[in-house]
């Protein structure tokens, strides 16, 4: 919005040209990259059609969540493999996070 101007001015102004605006009663919008989230609680959303294109504007303070790496391995995980292959806790383990927490691939690729 213009600072000083009427938001009925604003509003009728918008629908001549064409700017269709709404709000959206959002809880929470997260938005996700390569290495991190981030993630805005009780956001003020507000959905744009300008001509056709539909663009969101999100106000709120976000919090920044890096995104792990590293598979989750469960001890359940690794008795799993240990007893399908016989091998020690470390080399289930190691094998575990080789086949990023697939539990399958690291059978398939210790039998062989």
């Amino acid at each position: 919005m213009m600072p000083g101007m009427n938001p009925r001015k604003m509003q009728s102004m918008m629908k001549r040209m064409g700017i269709q605006q709404q709000e959206i009663d959002a809880v929470e919008v997260i938005i996700k990259t390569q290495d991190k989230q981030l993630v805005f609680s009780q956001p003020q959303v507000s959905k744009v059609n300008m001509m056709g294109q539909q663009t969101y504007q999100i106000v709120g303070e976000p919090e920044e969540r890096s995104l792990s790496t590293e598979p989750e391995i469960t001890e359940e995980d690794i008795d799993t493999v240990v007893q399908q292959t016989n091998v020690s806790k470390e080399d289930a383990e190691k094998a575990l996070k080789n086949s990023k927490g697939d539990i399958a691939k690291a059978i398939l690729d210790l039998q062989e």
